[in-house]
């Protein structure tokens, strides 16, 4: 049990860093940058979260965007604050990328060896799992606000 505590610990430092790191280059203001850490480390932490109850990458991304949107909305009511400072960084860690990477290095070996139908299959299984992942991403981080828009506008 301890071991699992300490892992999720070090995930959440370790996915803290480069969405600090991105909201810096995004000239984040100062005041916000620890907000942004905590939003790195609440997606990704959420998300290993989701996958280790046994749902699918995508799933998992698509509910902890989620989260992270209703976070970064309830932050950026509180302080008055643009949502997209919280939550350009903070998504940062959900992205991607050994499936992007691995498509990209199957386009290659097809373009230096040759096209052979494992090489298809794994492009387009790697492909595919990462168009979803960033749809998820999408579609998580808009319907916080959707949701809000809809039900908290006055009736007037």
């Amino acid at each position: 049990m301890l071991s699992i505590i300490i892992e999720y610990i070090l995930n959440a430092v370790f996915s803290a860093i480069p969405a600090v790191g991105f909201a810096m280059v995004f000239n984040v203001p100062k005041e916000s940058l620890l907000k942004c850490a905590y939003g790195g480390a609440i997606g990704y932490c959420s998300r290993q979260m989701f996958m280790d109850f046994g749902f699918s990458i995508e799933l998992a991304t698509f509910f902890a965007s989620s989260i992270v949107g209703m976070v970064a909305l309830y932050w950026s009511r509180k302080y008055i604050v643009p949502r997209p400072v919280y939550t350009i960084a903070s998504i940062i860690p959900l992205l991607p990328g050994n499936p992007a990477f691995s498509a990209i290095i199957n386009l290659i070996n097809m373009n230096a060896h040759g096209v052979s139908p494992e090489l298809i299959s794994m492009f387009i299984d790697n492909a595919l799992r990462t168009i979803i992942v960033l749809g998820g991403i999408g579609f998580g981080l808009a319907l916080p606000s959707l949701y809000y828009i809809r039900y908290n506008r006055p009736i007037v």
